[in-house]
């Protein structure tokens, strides 16, 4: 890194699913970054009746309350608009009225105040978080999981991704809040189960392990979210007891699975980086908050002398400050965006990765 490089104030919004969020960063001219405001209105009140995200409750959300989370943001940063050097806004994956909310703003933000504008891929801010809160180099290995995605990638530079697996169904944020719902507890799915888990006992119910033992880095949870239906029906009507214990053993086969899979990606990342002196695992995404899949990973990582890297659980479910922090590390390289840019519903790290039978959207 070049201390003399310039110092960069940039703001970040955040309106991709159903969370309201803006940020600002400044990034040093040594390439370490601090967070000088993150402000997240939730919706969750609003989806909680519908046992999910509406997309067009989300959408008008995002647009009743963007400019006061966009003032709160400033004002806790103690700046004004006038101070910053850009403006990075997610312009995808994600529900796209949700998206196309972000970005205008953005690019109105960009406009009036004659800044650059820096249209932000989603998961790339996922990807990038833990090089702000612990100053990562590249390359290292990550493990992305949210209620969209669920992918293992190669991290060796801004905007350069290979992607080593994905889920060929359901994304394991996705199997974690249809679990949820099947057990009636509400959402989001994936707090409620873990809470459950941690009072149940997971072998009471023999859940399977998909693809556990297989070639390859991808995922599947379609089949044991069915499992799980399974075994609700066994012994309906169903109790709390069998509630925790259901949850107690969907957690465990899910953990196993992650273990398994990542164990794979692991051993391709050390043929692909002989030598690396300290390689390092990251897990980012809403669901990288769990306990019980942060406790496998550790495993993975004391076995093959890897650091597990995991951001505060603040910083794993979607922010702004992610989006902040993208778009000033792509900013230093000079990587802006015309006001054209356009939104996305799709948009893969690594769009040559080969297509996973299955992954749709979530590839």
């Amino acid at each position: 890194m070049d201390p003399a490089a310039p110092e960069h104030i940039v703001l970040g919004i955040e309106t991709s699913c159903d969370e309201t969020a803006a940020s600002v960063i400044l990034r040093q001219g040594d390439g370490a970054g601090r967070i000088l405001s993150n402000v997240v209105f939730s919706q969750l009140d609003d989806h909680a009746p519908y046992g999910g995200v509406v997309p067009e409750i989300a959408a008008r959300a995002h647009i009743a309350h963007l400019d006061t989370v966009l003032e709160q943001a400033l004002a806790d940063a103690d700046l004004t608009f006038a101070d910053l050097d850009a403006v990075a806004a997610t312009a995808g994956p994600g529900l796209i009225g949700g998206v196309i909310v972000g970005l205008m703003a953005g690019k109105a933000i960009a406009l009036v105040q004659d800044i650059p504008l820096i249209a932000v891929n989603h998961l790339e801010g996922h990807a990038l978080t833990a090089r702000l809160t612990d100053g990562l180099d590249f390359p290292y290995l990550l493990l992305l999981v949210s209620g969209g995605h669920t992918q293992l990638l190669v991290v060796e530079g801004v905007g350069d991704y290979t992607r080593l697996g994905t889920t060929i169904d359901d994304a394991l944020g996705e199997a974690f809040d249809k679990t949820a719902k099947l057990l009636g507890l509400g959402y989001p799915g994936g707090p409620a189960v873990e809470q459950a888990a941690a009072r149940g006992m997971s072998g009471r119910f023999d859940l399977p392990r998909p693809l556990l033992g297989r070639p390859g880095c991808n995922f599947s949870f379609s089949g044991l979210k069915t499992a799980v239906r399974r075994a609700a029906e066994q012994v309906a009507p169903v109790t709390q007891t069998d509630v925790c214990d259901i949850c107690a053993a969907f957690q465990d086969a899910v953990a196993d699975c992650v273990r398994d899979r990542t164990q794979t990606a692991v051993t391709e990342f050390q043929q692909r980086f002989p030598g690396t002196p300290e390689p390092v695992l990251v897990v980012a995404g809403g669901v990288a908050a769990n306990q019980a899949l942060r406790q496998r990973l550790g495993q993975v990582c004391g076995k093959n002398g890897f650091r597990l890297v995991a951001p505060a659980p603040y910083l794993c479910t979607d922010n702004g400050a992610m989006i902040a922090w993208a778009g000033a590390e792509r900013l230093a390289l000079g990587l802006i965006d015309q006001l054209d840019a356009s939104p996305r519903a799709r948009w893969p790290l690594d769009p040559d990765a080969e297509p996973a039978p299955g992954a749709g959207v979530k590839a």
